[in-house]
């Protein structure tokens, strides 16, 4: 099938689940959409976060980049689409929870590894070289492993850094320190079928849960 066409049918079914008079999305319509959660996810058209997580329309802000990156607070005249749905969502929707979902196999950290491009008019070199922290994090306790060691290795630490760029921002680090929003690291290992979660107590990742 043409994969347009095949979109174009989607939608003509979404409609018939979604849109009956007393449909989820018509009440969303109406009332507007108050999600608790924002989600900072990766663009990898294998990490859909409404479908990995199994939620409903309405219930994840989610925000999606390459590598899924939080850069850190940079109040000038350039263009932050990170940051600004950030700020839709802390201020105006006023969410309980963000959360970092990193995977594996990110393409987005593999350029990274093997070396961004560090050409001016490269867009996404410069993008991912906001990850070059967890890198050098990555090559410190990794350095001995094989690239998809490596990988992995700085896949996790590029979570750690966006959990902790996100404090940067004056108005998140307001609400944290108020008990009002709590802010959350996960790791999409899409190999094994496991969801890790930073444990920031003890800066360890964890398995929140696995595919039996």
């Amino acid at each position: 099938m043409d994969p347009i066409q095949q979109l174009v049918d989607g939608f003509a079914a979404f409609t018939r689940r979604r849109y009956r008079e007393d449909g989820p999305f018509v009440r969303l319509v109406q009332q507007g959409q108050s999600p608790r959660i924002a989600l900072i996810a990766c663009s990898d058209s294998r990490v859909d976060p409404s479908l990995t997580l199994d939620c409903d329309p309405g219930d994840l802000f989610v925000v999606r980049n390459v590598a899924a990156l939080v850069p850190p607070y940079q109040p000038d005249e350039a263009y932050h689409g990170t940051s600004a749905a950030l700020e839709f969502a802390v201020r105006g929707l006023k969410v309980d929870h963000i959360i970092v979902m990193g995977h594996a196999l990110c393409g987005g950290i593999n350029t990274l590894v093997e070396g961004a491009p560090d050409e001016p008019q490269s867009f996404i070199g410069h993008w991912v070289r906001l990850a070059d922290p967890a890198l050098q994090r990555a090559k410190a306790s990794c350095g001995h492993k094989d690239h998809d060691g490596l990988r992995r290795c700085c896949e996790l630490e590029s979570v750690r850094l966006s959990t902790q760029n996100l404090l940067t921002f004056p108005w998140i680090q307001e609400r944290v320190e108020k008990g009002e929003l709590q802010l959350h690291g996960w790791y999409f290992d899409m190999v094994a079928g496991q969801l890790l979660g930073l444990d920031r107590e003890n800066d360890r990742f964890g398995v929140l849960t696995a595919n039996d």
